[in-house]
């Protein structure tokens, strides 16, 4: 094998902005923040600047708990970055979190027990000093 190609690539690591960073800072102190419009109290995840329901650019962070279901899922069997190459294959999971927040997360552990409406837990996986992420996984 050429030396080149001995060792995998990195992940790719999330471009941290003035806009998402106290979403980053949260899940470092492994609490999961989202913004909430200041203007009418709407829940949103991706952080952005403005609200997609009253279009206000006042937002606060508000703290959610972590609990959800399945809503949907995905096996990936190609990896869509070399980094990800040596996880396959990986489950990736859409949770309707239960403060009525929807998003996506891979899933940690077992999927025996996968199926929509399944109860899912918020984990953290502290990748470094710097970055912490989250998984799902499903409740015993």
């Amino acid at each position: 094998m050429n030396d080149i190609y001995s060792e995998s690539p990195a992940k790719p690591r999330p471009q941290i902005a003035l806009e998402n960073q106290s979403y980053w800072d949260g899940l470092r102190r492994h609490q999961l923040l989202v913004q909430r419009c200041l203007t009418c109290a709407k829940l949103r995840h991706y952080p952005r600047p403005m609200c997609d329901a009253c279009y206000s650019f006042e937002y606060d962070w508000h703290a959610l708990s972590g609990s959800a279901t399945v809503h949907s899922w995905t096996v990936t069997h190609h990896a869509f970055h070399a980094g990800f190459k040596q996880d396959l294959p990986y489950v990736t999971v859409t949770a309707d979190l239960r403060d009525g927040i929807r998003l996506q997360a891979p899933l940690a552990g077992s999927d025996v027990n996968l199926a929509v409406g399944a109860r899912l837990d918020l984990e953290f996986i502290d990748v470094d000093a710097e970055l912490t992420i989250i998984s799902m996984r499903i409740r015993a």
